[in-house]
């Protein structure tokens, strides 16, 4: 039986450079964001395995018998750690708990995944758990941050840990550790599986950062960590603006095909960016100094203008851009597109008062705005004491 409370966390995601492009077999640069998702694991009581998701009006108990007979009737041959979910799989699970066949809503396909990868993790590695498990997240639902993948990663190094298929590597008096390669490639392969439940065909960028952490390249389906990446201070905003990213990457399509000697060189220019970025971020010290920043904002300006012309900008973006450059702040869209989410780079040497009226300003549009950074560390194990007091208080409000 599990005995000790603990914490695990995980950052969600930003795209720096390569949005669209990437479809397109681009190079993109994804890097975490410190904006996390943390999971309190506890010993529950005896033969019952619970979780509570606030954000998303989850609160639901199940007795481990029942978990386990369920298991045993939708067990199949194990097809490694990133076997698609089966629809029998998923059909039984959402019979069990109450979904209605094709719900998308955030809270049918949070527990979907929960049982999913619960049933799946104790089939291979131990029985079913008797721990209380509680998620709170300081990352919005459907802004194309990675929540879903947070929440993915967080689940599967708890219940990896607690089936012991992983270490449990924090020892006492420890605030914080983390797992072995090995062990995080195990729970990425896990956190994939999660994903795959609630997106159907992820690209496994979104649970590869909130595992590892720092930036990833990608491109053509291949992840590659960056070596070095320092820590960035950046504005996020979110203008609130809802946007479809399939209806967005349909008309980049479009406007390809239409104008392939025009989109073309905008597309291999977006490349050039990504692979640019890359290099200036791996020369930069973990903490840099002021004059690597000027280039880093203009590859920000080109790459906005290259995403207008692809015609994934938005009236909210341009107010966004607008609003931070009479601060003397360079942005850029990051995801589809669209609306969605900006982000604004913070150079060293900017003014807290310069920041604090760049936010007023943002909010002031409607929009809604954190002060935070990228290339944050990725998942990662806490004892709850060394949580801090916003983070317990968020946890405790189940």
């Amino acid at each position: 039986m599990w005995e000790r409370e603990l914490a695990v966390s995980a950052p969600g995601k930003v795209i720096l450079h390569g949005e669209h492009a990437v479809v397109l077999g681009k190079v993109a640069l994804a890097v975490a964001l410190d904006l996390r998702t943390f999971l309190r694991l506890r010993p529950g009581a005896e033969g019952r395995l619970s979780v509570s998701l606030p954000g998303v009006g989850v609160r639901r108990s199940w007795d481990t018998p029942g978990l386990r007979a369920l298991r045993g009737r939708i067990a199949g041959k194990d097809r490694g750690e990133e076997a698609l979910p089966r629809c029998k799989q998923l059909d039984a699970l959402r019979e069990f708990a109450g979904i209605a066949a094709g719900a998308s809503a955030p809270e049918s396909l949070a527990t979907l995944a929960f049982l999913y990868m619960c049933l799946a993790i104790s089939a291979k590695y131990g029985d079913v758990p008797s721990v209380d498990i509680l998620v709170s997240s300081e990352l919005p639902t459907g802004a194309g941050l990675g929540s879903s993948a947070a929440y993915a990663v967080c689940l599967a190094a708890a219940l990896l840990m607690v089936c012991g298929a992983i270490s449990c590597p924090l020892q006492e008096g420890e605030s914080t550790a983390r797992w072995t390669e090995e062990e995080l490639t195990l729970i990425n392969s896990w956190a994939f599986r999660g994903e795959r439940v609630i997106h159907g065909n992820p690209s496994g960028v979104d649970n590869a950062v909130g595992t590892w952490g720092g930036a990833l390249r990608y491109q053509a389906g291949k992840i590659t960590p960056l070596k070095r990446v320092p820590t960035l201070r950046i504005l996020l905003t979110n203008t609130k603006v809802p946007r479809s990213t399939k209806v967005l990457v349909a008309g980049v399509k479009e406007k390809i095909l239409k104008f392939p000697a025009i989109m073309n060189p905008v597309l291999d220019s977006i490349d050039a960016i990504s692979q640019e970025c890359q290099s200036v971020l791996e020369a930069m010290p973990a903490n840099p100094s002021p004059e690597h920043y000027p280039v880093l904002e203009e590859f920000f300006d080109i790459n906005q203008h290259h995403l207008n012309v692809l015609g994934v900008g938005h009236p909210s973006l341009d107010r966004l851009c607008q609003v931070t450059a009479s601060h003397s702040l360079h942005s850029k869209l990051t995801g589809a597109g669209g609306g969605g989410c900006g982000i604004t780079l913070l150079p060293p040497d900017t003014s807290p008062l310069a920041v604090e009226a760049a936010k007023q300003d943002l909010c002031a549009c409607g929009f809604e705005c954190w002060e935070t950074k990228i290339g944050a560390p990725g998942v990662t194990l806490h004892s709850c004491s060394s949580l801090s007091a916003q983070v317990l208080h968020a946890l405790a409000q189940s």
